[in-house]
């Protein structure tokens, strides 16, 4: 069985009958976990190999553990900073910039492989214009060129651990105010001025290492009247061709109110997504809209959406016991343990 185009996610800490019937339907390639689904390591473990016991090949793990604000599970986990605080540590020291990023990374993504989790959407490489609250301090920088770098090195350290990361949320989700979760935001900006700032990490990066890229449910009015993420002229035009992207394109959740723009139902949002040019959907926090595009979509059987898939899947297999054991990861966390939240701290890498 092939990985479909639809990624669920879950209501509690276990697999429920319905949902084990559910993640076998030839629709879905994906699960996407919160915090809900936690209730400690062994717990997060166990029910990782529930799913992956499923289907073969198994299907796709993810969660958003960027670090900071958005870090799906904390207890047995190390706290990962922000990353607009490796930002700020940038700023006094490129080097030691650099060097916190992958290591925050890294340590992020081998904990996470560590209980059989495949890859996290990460990093974010929105440029921060200092507007959107949504985004904050989730970016790197204001500066394109740093976010480059900062993106650059984070993307290595998950690499080294055995994720594949995945940029977020092309072509920028930093220039606007609004929430797409909870609004519908429009971005009033030229395509000359999107290109020459908040692409630039996007373009700098899809040949060094992005295995995947998850557009903003943004408008952009001056470039196409629909959401970046329902516009072919976005991911087709500009991400396939113009910047030569060949991995995976995710729809960010269907269940947003900035995905509802021009999109009544969960079945128009998902025809809109595919036809855009998304390979994964992501439909959270809603199961009746999820159960509406699992009907609607079927079995979708696209050999190319499942090879790009299928290299996301995690490497380097690694056993809790063995990475605790290892004189790295214990050095990187008490690295991180003695920077948490401020950056002013001038110890070694």
């Amino acid at each position: 069985m092939s990985l479909g185009p639809i990624m669920l996610d879950l209501e509690g800490v276990e697999l429920t009958p319905e949902e084990r019937e559910l993640l076998t339907h030839p629709g879905v390639g994906g699960v996407i976990l919160f915090t809900r689904n936690f209730r400690s390591v062994d717990q997060l473990e166990a029910l990782v190999l529930s799913i992956h016991e499923l289907r073969s090949p198994r299907l796709l793990i993810a969660v958003d553990h960027e670090g900071g604000r958005v870090q799906r599970f904390r207890d047995g986990f190390t706290l990962i900073p922000a990353a607009g605080h490796i930002g700020q540590v940038y700023d006094q020291d490129p080097h030691r910039g650099r060097r916190l990023a992958e290591l925050a990374a890294w340590v992020m993504a081998v904990e996470l492989r560590a209980v059989g989790i495949d890859f996290s959407f990460a990093p974010v490489l929105d440029v921060d214009h200092g507007i959107s609250k949504v985004i904050g301090d989730r970016a790197f920088h204001a500066d394109p060129d740093v976010v480059t770098e900062l993106g650059r090195a984070w993307i290595k350290g998950m690499h080294e651990a055995g994720m594949a990361a995945t940029g977020k949320h092309f072509p920028g989700h930093g220039a606007v105010a609004a929430d797409s979760h909870t609004d519908a935001p429009v971005d009033e900006r030229e395509y000359r001025d999107i290109y020459a700032h908040d692409i630039v990490p996007f373009k700098r990066l899809v040949h060094t290492g992005l295995a995947g890229v998850m557009p903003a449910h943004v408008v952009y009015p001056k470039v196409d009247a629909r959401p970046a993420g329902f516009s072919e002229y976005w991911l087709q035009e500009i991400l396939r061709k113009r910047l030569g992207f060949q991995g995976v394109i995710f729809s960010d959740d269907l269940n947003m109110a900035g995905a509802a723009v021009g999109a009544d139902t969960f079945a128009e949002r998902a025809e809109l997504a595919r036809r855009a040019g998304c390979d994964m959907l992501l439909v959270c926090n809603n199961r009746e809209g999820a159960l509406e595009v699992v009907e609607h979509i079927g079995d979708p059987r696209d050999p190319v959406s499942h090879l790009r898939l299928a290299r996301l899947h995690g490497r380097h297999e690694i056993s809790r016991q063995q990475l605790h054991s290892m004189g790295k990861w214990q050095e990187a966390v008490a690295t991180l343990e003695k920077y948490q939240d401020d950056p002013t701290l001038a110890f070694d890498f």
